[in-house]
């Protein structure tokens, strides 16, 4: 009897060969499936291996409460708003200075500013720059292969693109444009920009949409695409003298005040320019391994209610040069996909001189091993940890309305002094951020302790910096 379960002998050579098909057919299938997963994977330890790029985006004089995910109901931000979903709020973040040349300089050495030299705002022409003797962080991660580009207002310098003081390439950033201070004569068609050294002209558009712009070319064209990169995008807005798009301002119709309007306007053309320079990340496929933080120089500028400059604190005390709170005060935030958790938040208080530090510990760079860092690495604040610092937080602002010029804060302390550091107050930042309540006299432990820190960190600070600021009073003129 035939076996029911072998095939007939004419159709043996057949199902062996359909049957040999198969097999070869599912073997190929294996090994494609397989070495697809190998490359994933190679591709994967490829892009883990590689160490992160990194932005810096600032804004000038943007207000503690300016933008949406901060609390502002007025000011539309829709891209900072999606974009602090996305990693973590500092709701405890500072500039290193209530003026801007001072907290530029910070960010880029970890160094605060009368220890670096930039100690005030710079006037054009002014013997004041960031001396090359800093060690910028451009040049420290040129040193680890990473490709550098840097846009919008510089201010590091009085002699800007002369041979006379350092430039921006001097300080390693292989690609730049820039300004000495402000966009002029407004946002609108700037034509005091310098790119690389030559000066570009009148530009049609406005200020921080064609920095954005310049920073995207860069990204597509001009980089060193098999290198790591740091972007460096310093918009002017909403620094005034301001001028915005109209078709931000569209976006006010029931606001009655024109200069509130140009003002908020502004901070939306802001918003879209950063807008701009994430939707490159995302279309490049750098933002996975992309390093962002966003923030301001300094708080806003005027009064906010009728001189120029309109911009909030959020409800804390003083504005733009103050060291009090709503001079230094800023938004800041974070993203890192896969190492920061998106939506996050974190109180821990941070300075733009730890963004220093930060970066050259997540790019694996050595710090500066010959000088004093202030910063430290604003990470431990993103997991609610305290930041490890070698040196309390410090203000000083020579040009600060009234007698309070200088400041220091220690855990949930601030100590404010006058320049002599002769007269103090004393604040518990945490139980009173709108700084209310001075408990200098209800404190006399506390103060003493502060006063006693604050004059040793004063005198150290002192004795490092260059004394332009002995030689020649400070900038009178508002900048």
């Amino acid at each position: 009897m035939a076996n029911l379960f072998s095939a007939p002998r004419h159709q043996e050579g057949d199902y062996r060969c359909q049957l040999l098909h198969r097999v070869t057919k599912g073997a190929h299938w294996a090994i494609s499936l397989a070495l697809a997963i190998l490359l994933n994977f190679t591709g994967q330890c490829a892009d883990s291996a590689r160490p992160p790029n990194v932005v810096i985006f600032l804004a000038d004089d943007l207000g503690y409460g300016d933008l949406g995910c901060f609390g502002n109901t007025l000011i539309q931000t829709p891209h900072l708003d999606a974009f602090a979903k996305q990693g973590c709020k500092l709701t405890q973040c500072y500039a290193a200075c209530a003026v801007c040349s001072p907290s530029r300089s910070a960010i880029l050495t970890g160094r605060t500013p009368y220890r670096n030299g930039v100690y005030n705002w710079i006037p054009e022409g002014s013997e004041v720059h960031l001396r090359t003797s800093e060690i910028a962080l451009p040049k420290l991660l040129k040193t680890k292969g990473y490709s550098t580009c840097h846009v919008g207002k510089w201010h590091l310098n009085g002699k800007f693109n002369s041979p006379e003081q350092p430039q921006p390439n001097d300080h390693g950033y292989d690609w730049w444009l820039g300004t000495q201070n402000n966009a002029a004569p407004t946002h609108a068609n700037p034509a005091n920009f310098v790119r690389n050294g030559k000066a570009v002209g009148p530009m049609e558009g406005y200020s921080a949409p064609l920095v954005a712009g310049e920073a995207v070319e860069w990204l597509s064209k001009h980089r060193d695409k098999t290198k790591p990169f740091f972007l460096a995008v310093w918009t002017h807005e909403p620094h005034y003298p301001i001028k915005s798009d109209p078709e931000f301002k569209k976006l006010y119709p029931d606001l009655k005040d024109d200069v509130q309007v140009e003002h908020h306007a502004n901070v939306t053309q802001m918003d879209f320019a950063f807008g701009k320079v994430m939707k490159a990340l995302d279309d490049q496929k750098l933002a996975d391994n992309t390093f962002v933080f966003f923030t301001s120089d300094n708080g806003p500028e005027g009064d906010g209610i009728k001189s120029p400059g309109r911009g909030s604190t959020g409800g804390l005390r003083g504005r733009k040069r103050a060291v009090y709170e709503g001079g230094i005060r800023v938004p800041g935030l974070v993203r890192w996909p896969g190492h920061i958790k998106p939506g996050s938040t974190t109180d821990v208080p941070v300075i733009g001189s730890d963004f220093f530090t930060t970066v050259c510990a997540i790019t694996d760079t050595t710090l500066p091993k010959d000088r004093v860092i202030d910063g430290g690495n604003l990470l431990a604040a993103i997991d609610s940890k305290a930041v490890e610092r070698a040196r309390p937080l410090y203000w000083r602002c020579a040009i600060a309305p009234g007698p309070m010029k200088t400041a220091m804060r220690i855990g949930d302390w601030k100590i404010v002094a006058d320049e002599k550091l002769t007269n103090f107050e004393l604040y518990n930042i945490q139980a009173d951020p709108a700084e209310k309540a001075d408990l200098a006299s209800a404190e006399p432990t506390k103060l003493e302790e502060m006063k006693t820190a604050l004059q040793k960190l004063n005198t150290e600070i002192e004795s490092e910096g260059p004394d332009w600021w002995k030689k020649s009073p400070a900038p009178k003129k508002k900048k």
